[in-house]
């Protein structure tokens, strides 16, 4: 890995681009309620589906994803002209991922970082963003739970990469360790959530809930 001022520069830019809350964005531009203000108070997708508006948090999950995409696209791609590699690009897609957690522009009251995430592995290789979020699908279809189709997409993701490496995609250690950063805050993220699917009170996707 090869660090120096056009990585910084990099790194920096992808944190500002993750601190762009764009649940809180599409729900202004589409004139509905702030997400923080009702359901779950997080302003994600999900939280954003339980107002009824679909096509809000379809939006959201998109731009979402896209802001952890972008930055690992832009380095993997052009980065090495800069002197940039995978490490470097895993890095920057763990800026906009911390972007999203702790947003510089919104008080530092972000999402859970799920699609972010989904949208960094697209990047570093498409294949283990598709086994990744396959791995979200069933969980979610066969649960009924987001929150716990995200820890189990969390927990296989670093599995993936390690299984998968110098077989289908490139190993990199800095890689993996930002993977697995990532994956230990969405667990921390969903702290409450999995206390809740203890519980048994964890809501199910697609309800209504009110805020807690």
């Amino acid at each position: 890995m090869n660090f120096h001022w056009p990585s910084v520069v990099a790194i920096v830019a992808s944190y500002l681009i993750g601190s762009l809350s764009f649940a809180v964005i599409v729900s202004k531009a589409m004139g509905m309620a702030d997400p923080r203000s009702y359901g779950s108070g997080n302003p994600g997708a999900t939280n954003v589906l339980r107002s009824g508006n679909k096509a809000a948090a379809l939006a959201t999950l998109l731009l979402d994803a896209i802001k952890g995409w972008l930055p690992v696209f832009l380095v993997m791609h052009f980065g090495a002209a800069w002197g940039m590699d995978m490490g470097i690009a895993a890095l920057a897609g763990l800026a906009a991922f911390l972007g999203h957690l702790y947003p510089v522009f919104f008080g530092f009251q972000g999402g859970k970082g799920v699609a972010t995430a989904a949208g960094v592995l697209l990047g570093l290789d498409w294949l283990l963003g598709l086994a990744t979020g396959g791995t979200w699908l069933i969980v979610a279809l066969f649960f009924r739970y987001s929150s716990l189709a995200s820890l189990a997409a969390a927990l296989f993701a670093p599995a993936y990469y390690l299984l998968g490496g110098g077989i289908v995609w490139k190993l990199d250690a800095t890689a993996f360790v930002a993977m697995v950063g990532m994956s230990l805050l969405l667990a921390w993220r969903h702290r409450e959530n999995i206390q809740r699917l203890i519980a048994g009170t964890e809501s199910k996707l697609g309800s209504k809930k009110k805020k807690e």
